[in-house]
């Protein structure tokens, strides 16, 4: 099957542990067979008025044996057949999260989070149940059913063994058309499940959105919607489940009715005993478990198959932005110039003609109404996409000739829409490094001027933030995300819009602390205030993804262009602000 062979890597790769285990659970079914045969010889005994206190005790014997023989091997094959499979649901959990890290933004928008969270739990899971329990029911059907048939037919009758196999290849069809329709059913149940993991995540998310625009029982509804689409996959899906065993019954059934009826009759005719009868029979009933576990093997089969493909579908997907076949070596801060003739995104054009260079130790402010472009030329430095036409330098040499990891190595990022993790401050703010003091995590959130409302806080720096800092205020978590950046000092300090949510007072604070700290470090602030950059030695002003002005605060006021007019309306609205705080 197209499965097996898709997962025959892991199965080299643990091929010794699968042996040990297949090992076991074929001598497993081997001694299976000893009650049957002792119970048989028992009744032949009693039938015969032939019992004695030897042979029932050696057969008890056999019995204790035999058991305890069988208490060991399973417990050694559950290790090495079930626990193995777990190595798999590791393994492939790590290549998808690798996988994830590696992958551009448009990727991200491609598949939602909820989609990504299916894949990584319940595809495989899929996977794990295959690997253990598929694997189990593979073996452990065929070596019992072989070394039961062959028992059957060597020591009882080979006419009554083949009377109860001719239901067999009618069961063999009905479960093979049976699959088929698993198969589809399971892969549209798997794809509703993503659904509705989507939708839980992006409500539970947004749920202040949803509770602020008074939007509970739409949003109700609209789950309960998903809910029930989920469901009704679901329960087709379930359909199909519960035909198997009905399905393997039924011919088991039929074994079952022409095996006692030609033992019934072989008794009459004294070519079997009844011990040898109750013997067959039990072996047939022993034959009940391999026959239903082919169903749990399709059924588990056309699962996994499903799960591969849907996790297989993920990894095949190439990221936009790839490193150099031969990244240069080494990596330093330097001389930094754009030279973008054009940069185009979702075939629409998004900058053009982007021509400035920012020399080690200086600063950049980028500036201009929402949608200008300004995110956009810190996501072409970042790399998290790449120039159409032109080039990015760093020191004299285009940035996609050094690795990803170099070249992010250097760069510290505070993002428009900043991300915090459920743990407490202290661990968000040494994320980047996890082995910085207590002391250097105060130093770094003093620069950001969040030390004293952290300090404010019942458990300080042990405070848990809640996931994405649910539980700060939006200047408290920009500026713990600028302490996380800046804890590293980083060669190059990029704020994207990071004091949006300060006021002036601090705002003013922390770039007078920039100023002070990092005088031989680069740096890049985006504004829509710009009094953020009033002080950088570069000022862009950028309209419909083009420079349309350019130089420093002083040469720009004097153009009397956009940004003196933006500029003189904001200190007209600061001058009012403080003129109604006064008051």
């Amino acid at each position: 099957m197209k499965i097996i062979k898709d997962l025959w890597w892991f199965f080299k790769l643990e091929k010794r542990r699968y042996l040990i285990g297949i090992l076991s659970l074929s001598l497993v079914a081997v001694f299976n067979l000893v009650p049957p045969l002792m119970m048989g010889q028992v009744i032949d005994h009693i039938t015969n008025k032939s019992l004695t206190r030897s042979s029932l005790l050696w057969g008890l014997l056999w019995l204790i044996l035999s058991a305890f023989a069988m208490y060991v091997l399973r417990y050694i094959w559950r290790m090495y057949i079930l626990g193995t499979s777990y190595r798999l649901g590791q393994i492939m959990r790590y290549r998808l999260f690798e996988h994830f890290t590696r992958m551009s933004p448009s990727f991200y928008q491609k598949y939602r989070t909820g989609d990504l969270m299916a894949h990584a739990t319940n595809d495989i899971n899929s996977l794990t149940r295959l690997a253990g329990g598929g694997v189990m029911s593979a073996v452990d059907a065929s070596i019992t059913a072989v070394v039961t048939l062959v028992t059957m037919i060597f020591t009882i009758s080979w006419q009554m063994t083949l009377v109860a196999v001719l239901p067999l290849p009618f069961m063999a069809l009905a479960t093979s058309r049976l699959g088929r329709k698993t198969h589809a059913a399971f892969g549209q149940s798997q794809a509703a499940f993503s659904e509705l993991n989507n939708k839980v995540q992006e409500s539970v998310s947004g749920i202040k959105v949803t509770k602020s625009f008074g939007y509970q029982e739409q949003e109700l509804a609209s789950f309960q919607e998903t809910n029930q689409m989920t469901f009704e996959k679901n329960m087709v899906t379930m359909r199909y489940d519960a035909l198997w065993d009905p399905l393997v019954l039924l011919f088991i059934g039929a074994s079952y009715v022409l095996t006692l009826g030609l033992g019934a009759y072989f008794v009459n005719q004294g070519q079997v005993t009844v011990g040898k009868l109750v013997t067959f029979v039990t072996y047939l009933d022993m034959l009940v478990w391999p026959l239903m576990a082919i169903g749990f093997l399709f059924n588990m089969t056309q699962r996994g198959r499903v799960s591969y493909e849907r996790i297989s579908s993920l990894l095949d997907q190439t990221s936009d932005v790839e490193d150099s076949q031969t990244p240069r070596s080494a990596i330093t801060n330097g001389r930094l110039a754009f030279d973008v003739d054009h940069f185009r995104y979702d075939q629409e054009e998004t900058l053009q003609a982007i021509h400035f260079a920012l020399e080690k130790g200086q600063t950049l402010g980028l500036v201009g109404q929402t949608g200008s472009g300004k995110t956009s030329i810190i996501k072409l430095l970042l790399r998290e996409y790449d120039v159409n036409e032109g080039q990015i330098t760093l020191n004299g040499h285009d940035i996609r000739d050094y690795s990803l990891r170099d070249l992010r190595s250097l760069m510290g990022y505070v993002p428009q829409d900043q991300f915090l993790f459920a743990t407490s401050i202290l661990e968000n703010v040494r994320f980047g490094n996890p082995d910085l003091s207590l002391e250097q995590v105060e130093s770094a959130t003093k620069l950001s001027q969040v030390y004293e409302d952290i300090m404010a806080m019942p458990e300080q720096f042990n405070t848990v933030i809640g996931e994405k800092g649910v539980s700060l205020s939006g200047g408290q978590k920009q500026r713990i995300a600028m302490s996380r950046a800046m804890i590293l000092n980083p060669d190059i300090l990029i704020l994207d819009d990071s004091l949006s949510a300060v006021d002036a007072k601090t705002e003013h604070a922390i770039i007078e602390n920039l100023k002070t700290t990092r005088q031989d470090k680069t740096t890049i602030i985006t504004a829509h205030r710009l009094s953020a950059v009033v002080h950088a030695d570069l000022i862009l002003v950028l309209q419909d993804g083009q420079i349309i002005e350019r130089g420093r605060h002083e040469d720009l006021v004097a153009q009397d262009g956009w940004y003196a007019s933006t500029y003189a309306s904001q200190q007209l609205d600061l001058e009012e602000e403080d003129t109604t705080d006064e008051n």
